[in-house]
C-alpha cells in the first residue's frame, strides 16, 4: 500500500479553472508545502503570485499551462507562452494538443507543435494534454505516440475543463501506447483515493487534482 508521502509526491495540485481565485492559490501552496507534493499549477497570469506564496525552499515544483484550455493557439504563441513561464520561474509546462490536427491526421503539424514547445522548455518537462473526452480510442493512441515521438516527457488525459477526463480505461490505453518512453498523467476525474490507486495500477505516475479534492484524498490516506 502506498504511503501518504508517496501519494503526495505524485500529485500536481492545481487552481486552473476560470473561476480559480487567489485564495484558491493560497490553499494550493499551503497544502503543497504541508504534504510535499510534486508540483503546483496556476494559470499563467498568476505564476508570480504563486511563486511568491509558495516560497523558494518548499521543494515543490512550480508549473503552469500553455495553449490552455483549447489547444488551438498558433505554435508560436504556445512557444512564447512557455518561454515566458520559464522566465517567471516555472519548472514544468503542460500544453494542450491541437485536437483538429490530431483528428485530421496531420502528423507533421502536430509533432512540430509539441516539439517546438519541448525545445523552448530547454530540458524542463513538458506534459501534453490530449483532452481525451473529445477523442476516439484510436485518436488517443495516435496522439500519445506522436507526443512521445516529438519529445514530450508526459502525456495527460485532460484539462479538467471538458465534461470528462481521466478514466482507468483511458489511462491504460495511453500507457499501452507510450510504454516506458514517457510518463502518463491523469487529470480531470481523479476524485477518490481508490480511483487514484486503480490508475496507479495501470501505469499512471502523476495526478492532476484540484486543491479541495487533493485535500480529501490525502486526508483519507492519512487515516489508513
Amino acid at each position: 500500500m502506498m504511503t501518504v508521502s508517496e501519494i503526495a509526491k505524485m500529485m500536481d495540485i492545481s487552481a486552473v479553472q476560470a473561476q480559480s481565485t487567489l485564495t484558491d492559490i493560497d490553499e494550493v501552496c499551503a497544502l503543497a508545502t504541508e504534504f510535499g507534493v510534486a508540483a503546483v499549477f496556476c494559470l499563467p497570469a498568476h505564476v508570480p503570485y504563486m511563486r511568491k506564496h509558495l516560497g523558494s525552499d518548499s521543494g515543490v515544483k512550480l508549473a503552469s499551462v500553455s495553449g490552455f484550455p483549447g489547444g488551438g493557439e498558433t505554435t508560436h504563441i504556445k512557444v512564447e507562452t512557455a518561454k515566458e513561464l520559464i522566465g517567471l520561474g516555472c519548472d514544468e509546462v503542460d500544453i494542450v494538443n491541437n485536437i483538429a490536427w490530431l483528428k485530421a491526421g496531420d502528423e507533421l503539424a502536430y509533432k512540430n507543435d509539441v516539439a517546438s514547445v519541448v525545445a523552448a522548455a530547454a530540458g524542463r518537462p513538458v506534459k501534453v494534454i490530449l483532452e481525451c473526452h473529445w477523442l476516439t480510442d484510436e485518436e488517443i493512441v495516435r496522439g500519445a505516440r506522436w507526443c512521445v515521438e516529438a519529445g514530450a516527457s508526459w502525456v495527460k488525459t485532460g484539462t479538467g475543463w471538458a465534461p470528462t477526463g481521466a478514466t482507468v480505461e483511458r489511462c491504460a490505453l495511453m500507457k499501452s501506447a507510450v510504454g516506458d518512453r514517457c510518463g502518463v498523467k491523469a487529470a480531470g476525474g481523479v476524485r477518490t483515493l481508490e480511483t487514484l490507486r486503480q490508475m496507479y495500477d495501470v501505469g499512471v505516475r502523476r495526478f492532476g487534482i484540484g486543491v479541495k479534492t487533493a485535500r480529501s484524498i490525502l486526508d483519507e490516506a492519512s487515516c489508513l
